[in-house]
């Protein structure tokens, strides 16, 4: 059997659904903090169980039967290594033969605040010899697409990563790449891959995109990291997720959010969306 935590979450979901491609539901096991909103998963046929990170009470016989694990890194800032402790606590004493996280690209190097967690959850699975492969995921193409709303209403892109190239993949790339992991047939221990799309782009250039698709004169708000924050903080972010997002930002002005190593299509077979792909599927949307 293959577990998926935060299996209701965007990424879990499209996990599922990629899995659903090939292997049987009853052998699919979609864990969730709340098996009471995972209506829509017990539809497809798919084994529900509850795991709630912060519950580790929840993670005893979650893993039971497990072959393999797909740990999605949680997003509780702050908490995440705990939770993450927990699973792996619990899925090694249930003998899960491999666990897939979701960390961070670079995440052993990277100076960005969000990478502490992954660091130390990258630790923990060396520290305790568990059975790991990193999938080290770049940027989602989302974290832009998905407030275009916001940016045409606005006029102009803001952001505080100047020039910098942003090697992002859309969730169902990494999703699709995630699964390709679990059932490869390879020995998949140890493996760390670093996961991007093939063609990064600036914040300008992608103001320069949605003006071409939209048909509308879309500008670029260069912005430091603080103003950043605050901008972020008055649009109705908690302060340590715009504090980290700003952080984000100002770190791949300097390159820390680009990659060209081309790992993550080789892994699909394919090439990754590209960012005018997934601004038109957004604006059908």
């Amino acid at each position: 059997m293959i577990a998926v935590t935060g299996a209701n979450g965007q990424l879990g979901q499209k996990v599922i659904q990629t899995l659903l491609n090939t292997e049987k539901a009853n052998t699919i096991v979609a864990l969730v903090r709340n098996p009471d909103n995972a209506h829509a998963l017990k539809q497809l046929g798919v084994v529900v169980r509850q795991a709630d990170y912060n519950n580790p009470e929840t993670l005893k016989s979650a893993f039971e039967g497990v072959e393999k694990l797909l740990l999605i890194s949680g997003t509780e800032f702050g908490k995440r290594f705990e939770q993450h402790k927990a699973v792996i606590d619990a899925a090694m004493a249930q003998n899960v033969s491999l666990i897939a996280y979701t960390s961070l690209l670079k995440a052993d190097t990277s100076p960005l605040l969000l990478a502490q967690e992954h660091k130390q959850t990258e630790a923990y699975f060396k520290n305790v010899s568990a059975p790991f492969v990193f999938l080290r995921n770049g940027w989602y193409t989302e974290n832009y697409t998905d407030n275009v709303d916001s940016v045409l209403q606005m006029g102009a892109v803001a952001g505080a990563a100047k020039q910098g190239v942003l090697s992002t993949a859309s969730r169902q790339d990494y999703a699709d790449a995630a699964v390709a992991v679990l059932l490869s047939s390879q020995n998949q221990t140890g493996k760390i891959y670093e996961l991007a799309g093939d063609t990064g782009f600036t914040l300008m250039e992608y103001a320069s995109t949605l003006s071409e698709i939209t048909g509308e004169d879309i500008g670029f708000l260069d912005m430091d990291e603080s103003a950043y924050r605050e901008a972020l903080i008055k649009a109705g972010l908690p302060e340590g997720m715009a504090a980290a997002l700003a952080d984000s930002e100002h770190y791949a002005a300097s390159g820390w959010l680009q990659d060209n190593s081309g790992t993550l299509s080789s892994l699909l077979g394919r090439p990754t969306a590209t960012l005018r792909a997934t601004l038109a599927a957004k604006m059908k949307s």
